[in-house]
């Protein structure tokens, strides 16, 4: 999987994450999923509020995966498939 998609999985599983978090949790730099972040937004992926001094994030499951071969797959089916082992019900 993508870097792209390992962030979206981590937000999915916590839309309160840090981008620190997200950064140790994936193994890449704190830049990087910063940037990431910023194209998941642009493209429609993500969106955040403020809360305090942190973000929450929330993702729109309902767009489809970005690369050409999964195309006819959604956000929601990667987050069922990976987080939720094909169970039923809300990821968020």
């Amino acid at each position: 999987m993508s870097n792209h998609a390992h962030v979206i999985l981590c937000i999915a599983e916590n839309p309160k994450s840090r981008t620190r978090d997200l950064a140790t949790k994936i193994g890449i730099t704190e830049r990087a999923v910063q940037r990431i972040i910023a194209e998941l937004e642009a493209d429609g992926y993500l969106s955040h509020h403020r809360e305090g001094r942190n973000n929450r994030y929330t993702v729109h499951t309902d767009l489809p995966l970005r690369h050409p071969v999964e195309q006819h797959c959604g956000v929601s089916a990667l987050i069922e498939m990976t987080l939720m082992g094909g169970r039923t019900g809300p990821a968020s």
